[in-house]
């Protein structure tokens, strides 16, 4: 189980293998890649910034992958956020979980990216030909967390 925060891109195929590797009772991985776009809200978007508190985030984002545990038989399970400038293209997160039935993997994975994205103190800046606008919550966000509350 790991949660990592960190400015530097991820080789997504060598942190799955990484996931995995000597674990035979893995059945099924659930993955998730998130990246930045080049539009938003009908608008171009030449960068993103991302912005958090260190401890108080990793802190939040344990908690997460712990909830996760809890509710499901994960053998294995990966929160990488990437903070910092980035560009169209680049990585931002990647969500994977590891079970030996592959609707645990994928149910865990897409609880982690919900509630990552609703609960995790990230706070994204977007560059447009007007100016940098601070990125606001979602709706949509919300909803697809709250199919995930007790």
């Amino acid at each position: 189980m790991a949660v990592r925060v960190q400015e530097a891109d991820f080789d997504i195929g060598r942190e799955l293998a990484d996931l995995t590797a000597g674990n035979h009772a893995i059945g099924g991985l659930g993955v998730f890649v998130g990246l930045v776009r080049d539009i938003a809200g009908g608008e171009a978007v030449s960068a993103m910034s991302l912005e958090h508190y260190p401890s108080m985030t990793e802190r939040q984002l344990a908690e997460i992958e712990a909830e996760a545990l809890a509710r499901w038989p994960l053998e294995a399970s990966l929160i990488i956020h990437r903070v910092g400038d980035l560009m169209p293209g680049d990585n931002i997160v990647l969500v994977a979980c590891a079970s030996a039935h592959r609707q645990a993997a994928l149910d865990a994975t897409a609880f982690l990216i919900d509630w990552l994205k609703t609960k995790a103190p990230f706070w994204k800046r977007e560059e447009t030909p007007e100016g940098a606008r601070w990125v606001d919550a979602r709706e949509s966000d919300d909803a697809a967390a709250a199919r995930w509350s007790k």
